[in-house]
Order: structure tokens, then C-alpha cells, then sequence
């Protein structure tokens, strides 16, 4: 009786770990790769904050004029297109960086400095941490649409 009590167990024991069990086998997608500071490598890319990854479309020169008058307000004080001022010169920086981490930049740079990889490498270089300038998402998606001209 014992030894084929020892057999039933041990058959049930195989079956369950070789997947011979009646249950299907449900497969899950590998979770996204995160950094030390929970940063996905989707945040790395599109930035931290409200705004997802899009794509931009032709510029519209209304809005981009727009965003001069935002940046000239808001930005000036800390950026230059062709030179390093307090912040990182910022033309081009449409090459360098997505639209969407771009405006979440300006939107959550909080949070942006505190957890974001490369936004950290730059307080390393620039030693000033970037300030949310109370803009709107219509503002800094205009600022974006200037920047692009740029």
C-alpha cells in the first residue's frame, strides 16, 4: 500500500512539473525592462509624464511662432539655441530626443531629474536642476513646434 502510494505521488509530482496536468498553460509577456530608478526603457525614450510617444506631422508655422513667443517668456532665461547658458543649448534637440520626452521635459521636469537616466546625466553636467514654468500642454507643445524650426 505504501509503495503504491510512493508510486501515485511521485507519477502526480512528474506530471504537474512536466506540464501533464489538465490546466493550460497560460504565457505571459515579458515585463519591460526597468532601471534601478523604475524607469522603463519606454520612459528612457519618450520621457516621464503625460505625454505618450506620437508622431509629428508637417510643421505648422502658427504654432511654431506661437512657441517662440512661450519660449521667449518662459525659457530664455535658462536656454539659448547655440550655447550653453544655465540649461543645455537647445537647438537641434529635436534630433536628439523624441517629441514626447521633449515635452515632458518641460511639462514634469521634476520628476524628469529625479528618475530619468540621462536627464540625470545632464544635472551632472549642467548642475541646475530644469524648473516646471506652470506652461500648459498647448504651450509646451508649441514650444516644441518652435524648437523644431530651430
Amino acid at each position: 500500500m505504501i509503495k503504491k502510494l510512493c508510486i501515485l505521488l511521485f507519477v502526480s509530482f512528474f506530471l504537474i512539473n512536466c506540464g501533464g496536468g489538465d490546466q493550460a498553460k497560460t504565457e505571459q509577456a515579458p515585463a519591460p525592462a526597468v532601471n534601478p530608478d523604475g524607469v522603463t526603457e519606454e520612459q528612457v525614450k519618450n520621457g516621464i509624464g503625460p505625454i505618450a510617444a506620437f508622431t509629428l506631422e508637417a510643421l505648422d508655422q502658427e504654432l511654431a511662432d506661437k512657441g517662440n513667443e512661450v519660449f521667449g517668456l518662459k525659457c530664455i532665461a535658462c536656454h539659448k539655441l547655440d550655447e550653453r547658458l544655465v540649461g543645455p543649448p537647445l537647438g537641434g534637440v529635436t534630433t536628439r530626443r523624441s517629441p514626447s520626452f521633449i515635452m515632458n521635459m518641460i511639462l514634469n521636469p521634476d520628476e524628469m531629474v529625479k528618475k530619468h537616466p540621462e536627464v540625470k546625466a545632464m544635472l551632472a553636467e549642467f548642475y541646475v536642476p530644469m524648473t516646471f514654468q506652470n506652461v500648459t500642454q498647448d504651450d509646451a507643445r508649441a514650444i516644441l513646434e518652435y524648437l523644431r524650426t530651430q
